[in-house]
Parts: C-alpha cells; sequence; structure tokens
C-alpha cells in the first residue's frame, strides 16, 4: 500500500495516510480510460446540428437552361450542392452520439486514472476542507499553500460553502466523492482529496 503525505489547507505535512491497493494501486488499463472519456464527451454533445441537403432547399425546379447547345455544362436544378444557395452535399442532421459503458468498465477506468495520479505523485490528501462562509478569495488562498493551479478537490459529502467558493476559479473543479469521473480525475494537474473523501471512496469501490 502507499503511503501519502497529509497536509493542512496551511500547506503543512500533518501525517501521513495509506492507500488501498484496490482502489489507488491496481494496473493501468488504457483502452477502458480512453472509453471512459471519449464515452463522456459523447455523452456531452448535443447532437442538434442541422443542414439542408438538394432535396430540402426550397426552388431549384426548374431546369435553369437546356440540356444542350448553350455551351454551359449541363445543370438539373439551382439547388445542386456546386450552385450558391444550393444544398449541403452530406447534410449533418440531429443525431444521438452518446454510447454506453458497463458499470464494470467504468469502475475499472477511474480506479485506473485515481491509480496513474498516486503513481505520478500528483495526489494531495487534505485532513480537512471546510469553509464557513463561501469565500473565493479564501479558497484560493488554500490552494495557494498547497502549491497548486489546475485542480480536481473531492470533498466529501456535501459541502456546499467549499463548492461554491471554488466554482468561480477557471483551473479548479470541486466535486463530492459520489461525482467523480475519470474524464476530470484526468483533466486536472492534481487531485486533491480530504481523508474523509478517501475513505469513502475505498469504502465504495476496494
Amino acid at each position: 500500500m502507499a503511503n501519502v503525505s497529509v497536509y493542512n489547507i496551511e500547506g503543512k505535512e500533518v501525517g501521513t495516510i495509506e492507500l488501498n491497493d484496490a482502489v489507488f494501486g491496481v494496473e493501468m488499463n488504457e483502452h477502458l480510460v480512453h472509453m471512459a472519456v471519449v464515452s463522456q464527451l459523447a455523452n456531452n454533445r448535443q447532437g442538434t446540428q442541422s443542414a439542408k441537403t438538394r432535396s430540402e432547399v426550397s426552388g431549384g425546379g426548374k431546369k435553369p437552361w437546356r440540356q444542350k447547345g448553350t455551351g454551359h455544362a449541363r445543370q438539373g436544378s439551382t439547388r445542386a450542392p456546386q450552385w450558391t444557395g444550393g444544398g449541403v452535399v452530406f447534410a449533418p442532421k440531429p443525431r444521438d452520439y452518446s454510447f454506453k459503458m458497463n458499470k464494470k468498465e467504468k469502475r475499472i477506468a477511474l480506479l485506473s486514472a485515481l491509480s496513474s495520479k498516486v503513481a505520478d505523485s500528483k495526489i494531495v490528501v487534505l485532513d480537512e476542507f471546510k469553509m464557513d462562509e463561501v469565500k473565493t478569495k479564501k479558497f484560493a488562498e488554500v490552494m495557494s499553500n498547497l502549491k497548486l493551479n489546475k485542480a480536481l478537490v473531492v470533498v466529501e459529502g456535501d459541502n456546499k460553502n467549499v463548492v461554491l467558493s471554488g466554482r468561480n476559479i477557471p483551473a479548479v473543479k470541486v466535486s463530492a466523492t459520489n461525482e467523480i469521473n475519470t474524464y476530470d480525475v484526468l483533466k486536472y494537474d492534481t487531485l486533491v482529496v480530504t481523508k474523509a473523501a478517501v475513505e469513502k471512496i475505498q469504502e465504495v469501490y476496494a
């Protein structure tokens, strides 16, 4: 099991914590990690783009000139794709881009992402992270104390003040333990997680 230092919000080391290898020490499965990321990005797509084909553009019913004898190339409609105002050749239509992964695949992908952060020493464990009021400046000071810039902060339970304090910082995202996903874990440089959140994650996934 990996031993990781525990810090307080002032950035001082206050102890260590042992991480469960069943959650934070699994072998990387790049294929499932890739699938999980592509799946989330695809599922977020609206798929509402639409353009008209030549059959849907109004007008163009009359042949612009006779077939032969004009010196022009033969044309059957002024709404063909090569004409200005014509239809689109392979016009995009509304569609659903989403696809599903089974629960076991999602779980392995998430654990692989979490383990990669531990392997790369990109995880910071806090003894606790609580705020009495919503204050973005105070949240930014905590990130500064920990010398972090782009980070995913994972807290246990409903920690509303921390969530609201961190939402205006562009390079930071705050998530509860039941909201973490493979894409977010990989997107941010550092994973910041409280001791309580570590215990909750290990309880769920171990």
